[in-house]
């Protein structure tokens, strides 16, 4: 038995959530609309203030699906109801970060500025600061998207192991390695 699936949703009161009759689920929030396609092995069921979320049959694939959209619906309603933010921090001499409406060009240390195209779901701000880190700070209502976003932004300029310089998530923990040490003669 799924530990997550069998858990029930609990639903806001300015948070409406519909099931159409080829198993789309649609909810509605104060920020916006979203919509998930379900398996049709798992059934949708909305109450007064709960969602639940079972599954047709015992079966591996039927089980393995059973959290996923249990967990998928419930993200759909915390982004709709409060959204979700992500932010980052550039670490390194001369790197530099600024969001011009839907693009935001960022110099990492290459020859040239990366200018990166954000999704229309997805609203950002830099944070430029005197003696702190330039961060970037991205929004949306859409909790997979915004990881998406936020990881191919980092993978411009992964954090490196030795002097930490890159791209890192605010409150990321680094290890770091010791460089090569003199030989002693």
């Amino acid at each position: 038995m799924s530990r997550i699936g069998k858990l029930p949703i609990d639903l806001p009161g300015d948070v409406k959530v519909t099931v159409s009759a080829d198993n789309v689920v649609t909810v509605k929030g104060p920020k916006g609309q979203l919509t998930q396609e379900v398996d049709k092995l798992i059934t949708v069921e909305v109450g007064a203030d709960k969602v639940i979320v079972s599954r047709a049959n015992d079966e591996r694939e039927a089980r393995s699906r059973h959290g996923l959209y249990r967990s998928l619906i419930a993200n759909m309603i915390t982004g709709v109801k409060t959204g979700f933010r992500t932010e980052q921090e550039l670490i390194g001499v001369g790197y530099k970060a600024e969001a011009k409406g839907q693009l935001l060009e960022m110099a990492l240390g290459y020859s040239h500025n990366l200018i990166f195209e954000l999704a229309p779901e997805i609203q950002a701000q830099t944070i430029n600061e005197r003696g702190k880190p330039p961060t970037i700070i991205l929004e949306s209502i859409d909790k997979q998207l915004l990881g998406q976003v936020a990881h191919k932004i980092r993978s411009y300029r992964k954090p490196e192991p030795y002097k930490g310089k890159g791209i890192r998530f605010k409150g990321e923990i680094l290890r770091k390695k010791a460089g090569k040490s003199a030989v002693q003669k």
